[in-house]
């Protein structure tokens, strides 16, 4: 990813301030800048120094009407300690803003259906409730970002009747719901007026300042145009006090180029669940991907990769239910969180939770569910934040039509990834450039020594070290 030193920073500034200062004295009515000048909103809490490198990221996201009993902030800040005890890195607050209730979709309304961009929404708590929140994930050593809905606001938000020209419009000037989406609960925003631009970029640049936060999860980011992604992004990076994380949520291949640094593998997941596991497809298709996923980033950003998230949860269910039992949603667990990329886990996920968990109510999960489940997810997270290999090393492909297999080598480490993704006994083939001895269990440190074909049982997977 690209960046600036301070000095272009303020050169880039002063240039913005003589632009926007003789734009305005040509003429009556003020034209909002595409990047906006610092707002200044007074700074809550000291920034957050230990912003970790995207290749470091692990990414821990917060359903908030299912993570505690009470849906609030507060039960996700009593179970801080359990999130980095896991082996995460970053907290991922889905959203946080009042929700609209005006053609409310149903149940409590979908938190993407925001009412006030700087507002909170009350079912959760307060706002001083969501600053302890993320300070207690700063002094635990923990990144937080906020889901940021840009696309649409709810019908009831006050932008509606102060700023209709800010909104998509059919030819009776009627505002639209997002075409082609069946989103009827939300309202197209207009991304040709430059005003509202500006708006959605300044409420960003409050919750920074307010909360405190380490960046955004940008939602349904395919359908906000690039020109304003990277507006945006270069806006945020305008605030030299904070280093900020940002990660859309989207498919097209500008993202990493808008100044993003993590971008959902949505292809990943795909064919991981409906092809590998879903018709049997060779297994060869998930390091095809590692091509494709990464064939616009930038030195230094990363793709996002998981068995599940609060949309596919939905449509598609559990990990447990959809990767054959929790045996098989931990193999695809392994291979997705240490092949290529930065693992994301879903509230509840570690516990093997098979309950609705839809976002429009509230469904608390049992965290004392499967504890031997959670142990295991503790050990493949822990492992993989502390291993440079996994993070950074140079990946080699070798996996076979049922075997997911690989090796992650830097100078001083070396990771070796066997792992059947099948419900049934198979035999790998271990190519003859992978030695056979001077490995141990990663998790147990017990040696072991490989022979020519190593056969596992259903979604039996090693994890080596040398």
């Amino acid at each position: 990813m690209m960046r600036y030193t301070i000095n272009q920073k303020i050169k880039s500034g002063l240039l913005l301030l003589v632009i926007v200062f003789f734009s305005f004295c040509k003429k009556n009515e003020f034209t909002a800048p595409a990047i906006v000048p610092d707002a200044s909103y007074p700074q809550v809490g000291t920034p957050y120094t230990g912003v970790l490198n995207s290749q470091d990221a692990i990414i821990y996201q917060v359903n908030l009407r299912s993570f505690s009993t009470d849906a609030s902030f507060k039960g996700v800040t009593a179970r801080l300690d359990a999130i980095k005890d896991l082996g995460t890195t970053v907290v991922y607050l889905m959203p946080v803003t009042p929700v609209g209730v005006l053609k409310s979709a149903g149940g409590l309304g979908s938190p993407y259906s925001v009412k006030d961009y700087k507002g909170v929404n009350t079912e959760f708590g307060t706002l001083a409730d969501l600053q302890a929140l993320v300070a207690g994930a700063h002094e635990r050593g923990m990144t937080v970002i906020l889901d940021w809905v840009a696309n649409h606001t709810s019908w009831d938000n006050a932008w509606i009747t102060a700023h209709k020209n800010w909104y998509k419009q059919d030819d009776k000037g009627n505002i639209i719901a997002p075409p082609g989406t069946g989103w009827t609960d939300v309202a197209q925003l207009d991304y040709s007026n430059r005003e509202m631009r500006a708006a959605m970029i300044d409420a960003m640049k409050y919750w920074v300042y307010t909360a405190n936060i380490d960046g955004f999860r940008c939602d349904a980011a395919d359908f906000v145009p690039f020109d304003f992604w990277k507006d945006a992004n270069d806006a945020l990076k305008t605030i030299t006090s904070h280093k900020l994380l940002m990660l859309a949520e989207g498919t097209r291949n500008d993202h990493f180029k808008a100044g993003f640094n993590l971008v959902y593998g949505m292809g990943y997941y795909s064919t991981l669940e409906s092809k590998v596991f879903g018709t049997g497809a060779s297994v060869t298709m998930l390091q095809d991907l590692n091509t494709s996923e990464y064939a616009t980033s930038y030195p230094g950003s990363q793709v996002v990769r998981y068995t599940t998230n609060h949309d596919v949860y939905t449509t598609d269910g559990s990990p447990v239910n959809v990767y054959g039992g929790k045996a098989g949603s931990v193999a695809a667990f392994v291979v997705t969180a240490y092949m290529k990329g930065v693992p994301m886990v879903y509230t509840g996920q570690e516990v093997g939770t098979t309950r609705d968990m839809n976002f429009f109510y509230h469904n608390p999960v049992d965290w004392t569910a499967n504890p031997d489940l959670a142990l295991l997810y503790k050990g493949i997270l822990n492992f993989r934040k502390n291993s440079d290999a996994l993070k950074n090393g140079d990946l080699t492909v070798m996996s076979s039509d049922d075997v997911a297999a690989f090796t992650k080598a830097t100078d001083k480490e070396k990771v070796l990834v066997i792992d059947n993704l099948r419900g049934n006994n198979v035999t790998y083939n271990l190519p003859a450039t992978v030695s056979k001895t001077g490995w141990k269990d990663a998790f147990s440190g017990t040696a072991v020594t490989l022979t020519e074909k190593i056969y596992l049982t259903p979604y039996r997977y090693m994890v080596l070290t040398q």
